[in-house]
């Protein structure tokens, strides 16, 4: 089948050093490019991620120091790659809460702001886990009726991604969904902004989660002993705590975001003459 799409969905896939967002690096990336029109692009390149890749990851993803030694760094590939997924929405497995936060965070210590605003993120992992909680692994041979030919290398896994998410739209078109409140709906059909709105599944600020929207769409701390209290009350109130989460090993993306609440704190109390 054809996806839906008004603009480029960019389905992708991450083989990293470790799943630490503000520590860890990409050592290969494979993006499928899908076109309104249905033409497909695809991109997959290996990355010297610049730290040593620990062998129990390669015994994973099969990837070691020597196989990237010679390839680029991120830094070096992050124009070419802010080029191709420029106007794109993102897709992947897991992506909401590992691969685009991490990929963020590479093109911004390649000083490069991959802007985040107005894409739509789908994440297949999210629709598979409310319908059929499973692995990719699983999901593929479910789905698809396939087994994954080189699980753990970029490409196969994102190929695997793509065919799963058709699959879910082909299976789940019309299928009723009881959300937390009872609510019925059917919300897999073919379209990006619906994949995207059943899919992302929380309320995060910075991506990975450490600063969460609350009931009233204020932004709140999601993590030690401000935990559910206003970041700008605290910032206020404490400012040394924004000077700590600066020095501290945070994402970089989570440190824009918290020095975004406090310019605008700033810039509120500011007394215009």
């Amino acid at each position: 089948m054809k996806l839906n799409l008004t603009k480029p969905l960019a389905v992708f896939d991450l083989e990293t050093t470790g799943t630490n967002v503000g520590t860890d690096r990409i050592v290969e990336i494979s993006v499928i490019k899908i076109h309104p029109d249905g033409r497909e692009e695809t991109l997959t390149r290996r990355v010297n991620p610049g730290i040593p890749i620990p062998p129990e990851v390669t015994a994973i993803h099969g990837i070691s120091d020597e196989d990237v030694k010679d390839e680029p760094t991120f830094a070096m590939l992050a124009p070419l790659l802010n080029q191709f997924l420029t106007n794109c929405d993102l897709g992947g497995y897991n992506s909401n809460k590992f691969d685009i936060p991490l990929l963020v965070e590479e093109f911004l210590r390649a000083e490069i702001d991959f802007d985040i605003k107005g894409r739509r993120f789908v994440d297949v992992q999210n629709i598979f886990h409310k319908m059929e909680p499973r692995t990719l692994k699983a999901a593929y041979k479910f789905y698809c009726n396939k087994e994954i030919v080189n699980a753990h290398s970029a490409e196969a896994d994102t190929r695997a991604t793509y065919e799963v998410l058709l699959s879910q739209i082909e299976r789940y078109q019309g299928a009723e969904y009881a959300d937390k409140d009872g609510k019925i709906s059917t919300p897999v059909i073919n379209d990006i902004k619906a994949l995207h709105e059943f899919s992302f599944q929380n309320r995060n600020a910075d991506l990975v989660g450490h600063i969460i929207f609350n009931d009233k769409n204020l932004e709140v701390f999601n993590f030690g002993k401000y935990k559910g209290r206003p970041v700008a009350e605290i910032f206020s109130s404490e400012p040394s705590y924004y000077d700590w989460m600066m020095k501290a090993d945070f994402p970089l993306y989570t440190k824009k975001i918290i020095t975004g609440i406090k310019l605008r704190g700033f810039n509120k109390s500011s007394v215009k003459i």
